[in-house]
């Protein structure tokens, strides 16, 4: 079995079962839904859009970079959920100086995405989808143990996560961690910056086995898919050059189930040709 285990987070604002909650953070969205607490939800971002067919009732409150901060207000919320990196510090600092609680989330490994349901489930006393929680863990645990039993053949790869300027992510991110977890090898690990701007001479020099283009933040299409099969590189030797969701790679909380059954299988090693 893996050694992570649950410890409440210090960062929950309010020691009572909100009410009235606002999600200013699209991946806690969907997981309030899934976690049974969509009707605790009063307002949302517009970039929150899933589940799709529920997640439509609850008004907007503006985009993940710049809410309506009046209308946050106007709605009355006894709990305001944040990410710390997909929501600015300037908006948070506002909402918390009108005495709103604000909880403000950032996972940066795998670990952390489970806490996070366990906190979401015991600060609303809601544990009706602990089971599924659980099966989560365990799914985790069992793609660990493949990739640990694999791990002397690593399979490396390159993942943009935008092309005008050619950007990824090194291993501070929970991205990297992810990617690792499903037996990835991120190929810009050690890059000192966070999320660094490279070329494409850079990728062929790193030579990666596997390259994976999700839709957002940059929606990679066909026509880019196209484009990195030209590179000199065993992704595209081999053919394993992937469009994927996006979703899927960045966001957290239950949407990792999603990642645990597409990623494995895009990472797993093959011989080369």
């Amino acid at each position: 079995m893996s050694e992570h285990v649950y410890t409440q987070s210090h960062n929950i604002p309010v020691d009572y079962k909100p009410e009235r909650v606002i999600s200013l953070v699209p991946s806690m969205t969907e997981s309030m839904f899934d976690l049974q607490l969509g009707d605790k939800l009063v307002g949302r971002t517009e970039q929150c859009v899933r589940p799709e067919g529920q997640v439509e009732q609850l008004p907007t409150v503006g985009g993940t970079k710049n809410p309506d901060i009046q209308q946050i207000l106007a709605l009355k919320p006894d709990l305001v959920i944040v990410n710390q990196e997909d929501n600015r510090e300037e908006d948070i600092i506002a909402l918390q100086g009108l005495g709103l609680a604000v909880w403000i989330t950032f996972p940066k490994e795998v670990p952390d995405v489970f806490n996070l349901m366990w906190d979401v489930m015991y600060l609303f006393d809601e544990t009706t989808m602990a089971p599924r929680a659980r099966l989560i863990e365990q799914t985790y645990d069992w793609v660990l143990g493949i990739t640990k039993a694999n791990e002397h053949n690593p399979v490396t790869v390159f993942v943009p996560i935008w092309y005008d300027e050619l950007m990824t992510f090194n291993s501070s991110t929970y991205m990297h961690d992810l990617l690792r977890v499903c037996g990835g090898t991120n190929v810009f690990a050690e890059h000192d910056e966070r999320y660094p701007i490279v070329t494409l001479d850079e990728v062929i020099e790193k030579q990666p086995d596997v390259i994976l283009l999700p839709d957002e933040p940059f929606r990679f299409q066909d026509e880019h898919l196209s484009l990195f099969k030209e590179l000199d590189v065993p992704a595209a030797h081999n053919n394993r050059i992937h469009l994927v969701s996006g979703a899927d790679l960045t966001w957290h909380g239950t949407r990792i189930a999603f990642a645990f059954n597409n990623f494995p299988s895009l990472l797993e090693y093959m011989e080369q040709s």
